[in-house]
C-alpha cells in the first residue's frame, strides 16, 4: 500500500481517500485479523461481552501508536483524510 501511495504521488496531492473498512484499517496500520479493538475510530472492545450492547459511547481514539490497541505499524495517511463510503 505504501508503494501504491508513492506511485500516485499521494504526498504531493494530499487527496482525501474513500475505501471500505479493511482498506482503511490497512492505511491506518491496524491489525487486519481477529482484533480486540476493531474500530479504527474509537476504542470499541469487541471482547467486552458484558458491555457490548449496553455501552453506546466508546472513547474516541486519540493516537495510533504502534503496538498499542491493535496498531501494528505507523499510519500511512492521517485519519482525517479518510471518507467512509455510504452504506445501504
Amino acid at each position: 500500500m505504501k508503494l501504491l501511495l508513492g506511485k500516485i504521488r499521494y504526498d504531493e496531492f494530499k487527496w482525501k481517500l474513500c475505501g471500505d473498512l479493511k482498506v482503511v484499517a490497512l492505511l491506518l496500520g491496524l491489525q487486519l485479523g481477529y482484533t480486540k479493538y476493531c474500530c479504527f475510530l474509537c476504542v470499541w472492545d469487541s471482547l467486552d461481552k458484558k458491555n457490548r450492547y449496553v455501552n453506546k459511547l466508546w472513547a474516541k481514539r486519540t493516537s495510533l501508536t504502534p503496538e498499542e490497541k491493535n496498531v501494528v505499524s505507523p499510519p500511512l495517511i492521517l485519519p482525517d483524510k479518510i471518507y467512509l463510503p455510504p452504506y445501504t
